[in-house]
């Protein structure tokens, strides 16, 4: 006659089983924010504890008005940048340094999503799709977004103003500063330092 299982045995596997998963991730984490790199430089995006900032549940979009949402590329790194429809000069320097970051990260590139969720239902412009194609686009709810995104402290910052990373665990992660993902060349190359140590310690995604 078989011993029935102990209670909270089958509980303890699946915690185990986690665990395992999350392990690589983990220890991406500690060798990068911990474990600091040689000759005392850090990183240059702002961590964030994701536990304070897990994504919220929102009615997001495709264009064409399909459901769509962000745990859609769970299992990839997701650089996220949020703003109107209106993409004016330096939100046309955000998509095209997204676009130069994922291409500078060569081999590893294929595991890194773009992603643009546009706060209104206004039409983009045929040439700015065209520019952007691999760009996944989804509009969401503009509220949801700003309470959501943690901001830098500071009058008048916007979460359009930055880009943020998000790991294939769908944890919201870090953020970058106010104009890094930019025109500017130099700061370009910091983040694609950062992104660039993130693939390299992390076994997924």
């Amino acid at each position: 006659m078989e011993k029935p299982n102990k209670p909270g045995r089958g509980r303890w596997k699946l915690l185990g089983v986690l665990a395992v998963c999350a392990a690589p991730l983990i220890a991406s984490y500690f060798t990068y924010y911990v474990i600091k790199p040689k000759g005392g430089q850090t990183n240059y995006g702002a961590l964030i504890d994701p536990r304070a900032y897990p994504i919220p549940a929102m009615a997001s979009t495709t264009l064409d008005g399909k459901p769509a949402r962000l745990e859609d590329y769970k299992g990839k790194w997701i650089m996220l940048k949020v703003g109107p429809s209106d993409c004016g000069a330096d939100c046309q320097d955000q998509l095209f340094a997204m676009r130069q970051l994922r291409t500078m990260q060569g081999k590893e590139a294929d595991r890194i999503e773009r992603v643009w969720m546009i706060t209104d239902d206004q039409p983009l412009e045929t040439m700015l799709l065209r520019v952007n194609d691999g760009t996944r686009m989804l509009r969401a709810p503009a509220a949801t977004l700003e309470k959501w995104l943690p901001l830098e402290q500071g009058a008048g910052d916007r979460a359009a103003d930055h880009v943020y990373l998000i790991d294939p665990l769908g944890n919201l992660m870090m953020r970058f500063p106010k104009g890094a993902v930019s025109s500017d060349v130099e700061k370009v190359k910091r983040v694609h330092k950062d992104i660039a140590k993130l693939l390299k310690a992390s076994a997924i995604g």
